[in-house]
């Protein structure tokens, strides 16, 4: 039988990087994936999504150059070269990660794994054996039953959607989340018409509502459609009942479906080796320990947080949990996965980004609370880029009893960059008055949060 220290059943970021972290600490490590190597974040999500978001933002600072002094004539799309280029860099960073792991010792094997129980999995017919079992096994996108979207040629998820050989003229999206905003965002910013149809009264319902209201509101050239409820497709002809009741269609030339992902707990022996799931979820603690002897479970699959940058987190603890073994005299303080401080990110034209509590998720808790919003093009840098009419605010919730950051949500170009500083002032748990001895570079985009400290 094949022995191993650690065996990672699946390659996405939660997989790749416990991979990472034992094989550095001198462990022989054993990663089965059965697809291509970083998941779906690095071949049919993330990655490829923000490489053509990138494309976009080119094309949009070409056309609109004019109000800072910069003309450009017959500006065009060309969408194969998008396609080739995201390629690329799918591709490059695919081999990177590949040498990556190799450089560290961890032995990747292309095959299906399926785990027999604790310590045991089977890959490629083949028997393995390891002390411990890292489970990532991802997630998948949610397939609602509409009727006329089975089988349907027209309508796509987000892997079919970024694959299109062609640019559509018209595109419908079914649902408001993280992936319907930002691929309505990119293909809206390329001339593609765009309708978004969402049962929730307002986009991204995680989001804090005023933001929420920023970011559609700045997103122009797309049609949104709220709290509305599809019934069927036919082809790429969306009907829904609006909020009124009365029924209504949108005629696209294709039809995405975005209603959220799942975990990924069938297929390779979760229920049959005695997992606890539950709610569709691999159950875990806050070490990421499953209920059965030396198996973990890190990433989507858990359901806790179906982030990338999770996943990353929920590895590390793993991984120290791993490799903590019997407890010491004194025992060390063990690493643990909090939820409080995760960040989110919303990768559309404009950002959106946030850490914490919104304000109805702490009236719902009864906090008394204060809060500001700074709007970007108050900062000399944001206005200086941007110009002035950019959309773009700042919002920082504290508790009024305490003066303790609750929440920081912003929209505005840059936010995917400026939210893991407010990430630390909620796990570090700061108060407005340390956030106002923190000296921000001047000029910068981030000083919007200084000022809201400082409003508050």
């Amino acid at each position: 039988m094949n022995t191993h220290d650690t065996i990672v059943l699946g390659s996405g970021p939660g997989g790749y990087l416990a991979a990472e972290r034992l094989a550095a600490a001198g462990q022989k490590v054993l990663l089965i994936e059965r697809d291509a190597l970083g998941g779906t974040c690095l071949n049919v999500g993330c990655i490829p999504t923000k490489t053509l978001l990138a494309c976009a933002k080119h094309y949009l600072a070409a056309v609109g150059g004019k109000p800072f002094g910069v003309q450009a004539e017959r500006v065009g799309i060309d969408w194969p070269a998008m396609q080739a280029w995201k390629r690329e860099v799918v591709d490059k960073q695919r081999a990177g990660l590949e040498a990556s792991e190799k450089r560290l010792g961890v032995e990747i094997l292309a095959a299906e794994g399926r785990l027999l129980g604790p310590g045991r999995v089977e890959a490629g017919g083949e028997l393995y054996q390891a002390k411990a079992v890292v489970i990532a096994t991802g997630s998948s996108s949610v397939v609602p039953p509409i009727p006329g979207t089975k089988g349907n040629p027209k309508v796509v998820d987000s892997t079919g959607l970024l694959e299109l050989a062609e640019l559509p003229r018209s595109l419908c999206v079914i649902g408001g989340g993280v992936i319907g905003v930002e691929l309505a965002g990119l293909f809206a910013s390329l001339g593609v018409q765009v309708d978004v149809v969402e049962l929730m009264d307002e986009i991204a319902p995680f989001m804090d509502r005023d933001q929420a209201a920023v970011l559609r509101r700045a997103m122009k050239a797309v049609r949104f459609h709220l709290g509305c409820k599809v019934e069927s497709v036919e082809g790429a002809s969306v009907t829904y009942r609006a909020k009124d009741g009365v029924e209504q269609k949108t005629e696209a030339d294709v039809v995405l479906i975005a209603v959220g992902r799942r975990p990924n707990v069938t297929g390779w022996g979760a229920v049959e080796a005695g997992l606890d799931v539950n709610a569709g979820a691999v159950v875990v603690d806050d070490r990421m320990r499953t209920n059965l002897p030396g198996v973990w479970a890190v990433g989507d699959v858990t359901g806790k947080s179906l982030l990338a940058h999770s996943a990353y987190r929920m590895a590390e603890v793993a991984a120290a949990d791993i490799l903590q073994g019997p407890a010491s005299d004194p025992a060390p303080v063990p690493d643990r996965m909090r939820y409080g401080a995760v960040p989110w990110v919303i990768y559309g034209n404009p950002e959106a980004a946030g850490v914490g509590l919104t304000e109805r998720e702490a009236q719902a808790q009864g906090i008394a609370m204060k809060k500001a919003t700074i709007p970007l093009r108050a900062v000399a840098r944001f206005a200086a880029e941007h110009g002035f009419s950019a959309p773009g605010a700042v919002k920082l919730i504290a508790d009024a009893a305490n003066d303790r950051i609750l929440g920081v949500h912003m929209v505005g170009a840059y936010a995917s960059e400026l939210i893991w500083g407010a990430a630390v002032m909620l796990e570090q748990e700061l108060r407005i008055a340390d956030i106002k001895q923190v000296i921000f570079p001047h000029p910068t985009v981030c000083e919007a949060i200084r000022e809201a400290a400082w409003e508050l």
